[in-house]
């Protein structure tokens, strides 16, 4: 979890202060889940209302899996609607909203979370209504993430009134976080004589996000395809399985000049990748 909400007193009186998971809150909370909390001048904390709003319309990365390599953060867009009492104070001194993604079962017992670092920015549609968006940043490096959570999360939405009102909202929308995916190839020898015998090998391998590198997939059918010198389209020639280290090796015979490469089809925790085509020059 990256975020939750803090309420600072300013002037005497309570004002939303930035999305921030508070330190001793984290390091209390290994599975990352950190509550919405308010606090009074003296810096007692109090259990916080129920804020009666209602989120809606989810659209987490315009609907697509969100992809995250071994290192690099990862800028996720998050439209969303939230609906409101027309008496409710939506000012930015009064009020915020944000998105969140998460897994597990509830939204309120996560196995892992993370929230926007910032508030949503949002736009009046009515007096009730508000159109926001926001940037959920995912980051590897950072510890956000563990191999294990690779797979479907689901979305749901924070929001937080000056006073310490607060309304948590799950079941949102399902969004699938998957691990970065590399494939190679190289066809041997080049250039070489026609009906001869050509090798190729390759590796499939994907993020690591527990030790921020890149590891071979095991085990992964993966397709060798090949497309004539002369042609745009790809045909599958056969499909093997990577090693227990990712690798790939078959051979083939050389008939025509053209290019071979690899494809992975993808899991749920691993998206579809191609190779670049190697060319062969046969003679």
């Amino acid at each position: 979890m990256r975020i939750s909400a803090t309420v600072a007193a300013v002037s005497g009186a309570l004002v939303l202060s930035a999305f921030a998971v508070p330190a001793a809150q984290a390091a209390d909370a290994p599975s990352g889940k950190a509550a919405f909390s308010s606090a009074t001048a003296d810096g007692t904390v109090t259990a916080a209302a129920t804020l009666n709003v209602t989120f809606s319309k989810f659209k987490v990365n315009s609907g697509k899996a969100v992809v995250v390599g071994a290192t690099a953060k990862v800028a996720v867009p998050v439209t969303y609607t939230l609906t409101h009492a027309a008496s409710l104070d939506v000012s930015a001194d009064n009020f915020a909203s944000g998105p969140l993604i998460y897994r597990g079962t509830s939204v309120t017992t996560p196995t892992n979370e993370i929230i926007s670092d910032d508030p949503g920015t949002c736009t009046a549609a009515s007096t009730t209504v508000l159109n926001c968006k926001a940037t959920i940043y995912l980051r590897p490096s950072g510890g956000d993430l563990s191999n294990a959570d690779a797979g479907t999360w689901k979305a749901g939405g924070l929001a937080i009134t000056a006073d310490g009102t607060t309304k948590t909202q799950g079941d949102l929308g399902n969004v699938p976080v998957q691990r970065l995916s590399k494939l190679t190839v190289d066809a041997a020898p080049e250039p070489v004589k026609k009906g001869k015998t050509i090798t190729v090998t390759g590796k499939l391998s994907r993020a690591n996000w527990e030790t921020n590198k890149y590891a071979g997939y095991s085990t992964q059918p993966v397709k060798l395809q090949f497309r004539k010198k002369s042609s745009s389209t790809y045909t599958t020639v056969k499909t093997i399985k990577t090693t227990s280290t990712g690798t790939l090796k078959t051979t083939v015979k050389a008939t025509v000049d053209g290019y071979f490469r690899y494809t992975f089809a993808g899991t749920s925790t691993t998206p579809a990748v191609n190779a670049t085509g190697d060319y062969v020059d046969v003679k």
